[in-house]
């Protein structure tokens, strides 16, 4: 029968092979209620060992887009899993929520176990990322769905928060006021968004990915395109478990237009300082190319802000203190105001 499947274009070998390779990966993102084990037909978690009283779960899924055909066209995979983990496990994190365990879904025309390893590779380095454990997955060979060396990713995250801990804070004695600080996190690039326009500006105005990046001549540019997703769990799970923060707006699809109003209360707005909100130079390039106005720039990229922390005023130098010490490069990008 495998034979026969094989010749059908499914190589069910190749996919026990590549069971066996990532078995050591799943098993070192082990945490308190996971084994990191694989094989069964479910994943199991242990919310009691995970050390939860009155826990919410909640649940996050999402994908990387056609960052994917970048990464191909680099020969780069060991890091857009990276990619994957941190779209799911930062959405996951908006709600107040630490990630518990994560799942992948991984699709292809034909299974390359070396390429699906060094993809997984960094789904697990992301998992380490963000404490999660990676307890499961789906490889799907389906010749005919995808051409060539194509593959696509999904990725499935669940969190968990006490239930008076639950984000974003819209009523009770700390809910969001005007006045409240807004903070922004920096991003790492373009994360996983907008990568549809940026492949049309890259093949518009003839550029080499393989060569130097015009803004950073230390890098390539397919290389500064491609940085991984910055995960912001470890950064945030101390004001988080001090209770310092009053909601996190991940900025994704959309930017900072579209998301951050997403975890405000109706009568609030953002009040943001426009000297804050420089471009860093990726962006300032994608701008110049594209020939872009600065709505839409604010609209499908990041811009360099990964995510938005509200916070009282009077906290504001402690969480500032907190986060200066993290890879997130912390700012005061303006407050809220009553609207």
């Amino acid at each position: 029968m495998s034979d026969a499947y094989k010749k059908a274009g499914v190589d069910i070998d190749a996919g026990e092979r590549l069971i066996k390779a990532i078995g050591p990966l799943a098993k070192a993102t082990a945490r308190p209620g996971a084994d990191g084990a694989l094989g069964g037909f479910g994943g199991l978690f242990d919310l009691k060992a995970a050390g939860f009283s009155d826990p919410i779960l909640v649940s996050g899924t999402d994908g990387v887009g056609t960052k994917l055909k970048l990464a191909l066209a680099m020969n780069c995979h060991d890091t857009i899993g990276i990619d994957l983990v941190a779209m799911c496990v930062n959405d996951v994190l908006a709600q107040g929520a630490l990630p518990l365990f994560f799942l992948d879904y991984f699709a292809c025309g034909r299974l390359d176990v070396d390429v699906a390893t060094q993809v997984v590779s960094g789904i697990a380095e992301g998992c380490k990322q963000a404490g999660a454990a990676l307890i499961g997955g789906e490889t799907a060979e389906m010749p005919g769905m995808y051409a060539g060396s194509d593959y696509d990713l999904a990725g499935f995250c669940v969190g968990a928060v006490e239930r008076d801990h639950l984000l974003p804070l819209h009523e009770g004695s700390q809910k969001m006021q005007a006045g409240d600080a807004l903070i922004a996190l920096a991003s790492s690039g373009p994360h996983s968004n907008g990568y549809s326009l940026i492949r049309k500006i890259l093949d518009e105005c003839g550029a080499d990915i393989k060569a130097p990046a015009p803004f950073d001549e230390t890098t390539r540019l397919g290389e500064a395109l491609l940085a991984p997703t910055r995960i912001y769990v470890k950064a945030l799970t101390p004001l988080l478990q001090e209770r310092l923060i009053k909601g996190f707006a991940h900025i994704t699809g959309g930017g900072l237009t579209d998301n951050l109003p997403r975890v405000l209360p109706k009568g609030l707005a953002p009040e943001l300082e426009k000297a804050a909100l420089t471009l860093p130079p990726l962006f300032a390039w994608l701008k110049q190319q594209g020939d872009l106005r600065d709505a839409d720039m604010w609209r499908t990229f990041n811009c360099g802000i990964g995510g938005v922390v509200v916070v009282a005023e009077n906290n504001l130098g402690p969480v500032m203190a907190t986060l200066e010490k993290t890879d997130t490069a912390p700012r005061l990008i303006g407050r809220l105001k009553a609207v």
